[in-house]
């Protein structure tokens, strides 16, 4: 017997500024912000069906990676808004891109990337397929 995974629900980034990580998350990505349950918890940011958990360093919610580093993410979103958009989008908010649009190749085939990081240094990539 073998477990089928579906897709990822929420990941954690551990943060230094939660305020700025929110904001950058909001007016950057549009992620719309979760408050934290009964007000305990992480609080989270989330895009359609996923979310990212943001843990502030050294009061993070139990239990936790072995070592929560800030800035170590490295992650992959996707969008169906075409990239020369997002660029625009990322100039805009005074968001310097780092590499791309280049090509890559993702969970369902080739896409186009575009590189950058959060206030926290995590690298994110953004990518359209087709």
């Amino acid at each position: 017997m073998s477990i089928l995974i579906d897709r990822i629900d929420h990941f954690v980034l551990t943060v230094r500024d939660l305020a700025a990580s929110l904001h950058f998350y909001e007016l950057v990505l549009g992620a719309k912000i979760v408050p934290p349950p009964g007000g305990r918890g992480p609080t989270a940011v989330a895009f359609g069906r996923q979310k990212i958990n943001l843990h502030v360093a050294g009061k993070e919610f139990e239990p936790k990676a072995t070592h929560p580093t800030v800035g170590a993410g490295d992650f992959c979103l996707i969008t169906e808004q075409p990239i020369e958009e997002l660029l625009a989008h990322l100039e805009e908010c005074g968001v310097t891109v780092e590499l791309g649009p280049v090509p890559r190749h993702g969970a369902l085939g080739p896409m186009i990337s575009v590189y950058f990081r959060d206030p926290d240094g995590n690298l994110l990539e953004v990518a359209r397929y087709g």
